[in-house]
């Protein structure tokens, strides 16, 4: 009947995600596409139109600009970058953004885009969801997030129900959950449990289940997990950002402190001829441990590690201030921002 059945002690499901099209627009592949086609595109558009301004928007709209395209960036919610910590999200629109050929549109919805020559967009109103503009640019990249592949898994055989976006419930042991319980010997990574959906986070995620399966208790500790756009200059960040952790502060009864350092105080990224960035270190008031921290600079991605090691270990500034660092190194802007936590 074409069916195989296979067997094993443990099943462990990473059935990754797709791109999500928001209903409205119409995908081509070729002048209307998203990040999955993006890389394999075979002409470079003069006008690009770029709908959402995350991760994946940035990046693109870096490439493109660099390749000398023009780029117009629609964002349904009011501010660019909404994922980010606001400050770097403001840092981020001063030296990504205003510098190059990037228009922008915010608080509006692409609520039909039209495949063609020219790509036809009709702009609506996020609130109103009233018509306030019509775009024709040569190509549209539809970067609006990703959602989980996992229909037709049969989950529903083992009594385990996706959430309404069709993400998999799983614990922090990665056991998947049917009401709340774990499923004997079966497990969930990747994009498809929507904890994090990245590749090192995914990875992290097998290494912990694969633990579990061998009898080796082991949790995901999402909060020291660092993320980054590679963008130029990069962003990365690891914990929680500046509203996060003052909500978290508000439950549990903490103060947050912030302390900020720059790149133009730093040699080394003088001598690169690339000063423009910030450090940003979120920690509790009352024991220094870290909470988040936030590059915007030269080699963000890689300076964000030493952040996310001392996440994972709960280390307070109080400690992490009194480490040494090469002299010159662009590390040294955590050094900088640590010792000034301690004389905040």
């Amino acid at each position: 009947n074409g069916e195989t059945t296979i067997t094993g002690k443990d099943i462990m499901i990473s059935a990754g995600s797709i791109p999500f099209v928001p209903p409205g627009i119409e995908i081509d592949g070729k002048t209307v596409f998203t990040s999955d086609d993006a890389i394999k595109l075979e002409w470079l558009p003069d006008w690009v139109a770029i709908v959402g301004s995350g991760y994946i928007g940035l990046e693109f709209a870096d490439v493109y600009t660099a390749l000398g395209s023009e780029i117009t960036m629609i964002e349904a919610l009011d501010d660019l970058m909404p994922t980010f910590d606001p400050d770097i999200a403001k840092l981020a629109t001063r030296i990504l953004i205003k510098p190059r050929d990037i228009e922008t549109h915010t608080g509006v919805l692409a609520m039909k885009v039209t495949p063609g020559s020219p790509v036809v967009i009709e702009l609506a109103d996020t609130k109103t969801k009233e018509v306030v503009d019509v775009l024709e640019v040569d190509a549209c990249l539809v970067a609006t997030g990703r959602i989980p592949a996992t229909k037709d898994l049969g989950l529903d055989a083992v009594g385990v129900e996706t959430d309404r976006r069709g993400f998999i419930p799983v614990d922090d042991t990665m056991a998947v959950l049917s009401a709340g319980e774990p499923v004997p010997h079966l497990w969930a990574i990747g994009d498809a449990t929507g904890k994090m959906m990245l590749a090192h986070a995914a990875s992290a995620q097998g290494i912990v289940a694969v633990e579990n399966i061998c009898g080796r208790q082991r949790t995901v500790d999402y909060r020291s997990i660092p993320a980054a756009a590679f963008t130029h200059p990069e962003i990365s960040y690891v914990g929680l950002s500046e509203p996060q952790a003052k909500k978290l502060a508000s439950e549990e009864g903490f103060e947050v402190s912030v302390v900020r350092s720059y790149f133009k105080g730093n040699s080394k990224a003088i001598a690169e001829g690339e000063a423009d960035g910030v450090a940003k270190v979120i920690y509790r008031k009352d024991t220094g441990e870290v909470l988040g921290v936030h590059i915007l600079g030269i080699h963000a991605s890689d300076l964000i590690h030493e952040a996310s090691n001392a996440i994972a270990n709960r280390q307070s500034v109080n400690s992490l201030a009194y480490l040494v660092h090469a002299h010159p190194t662009l590390s040294e802007v955590l050094d900088e921002a640590y010792k000034r936590a301690v004389t905040h």
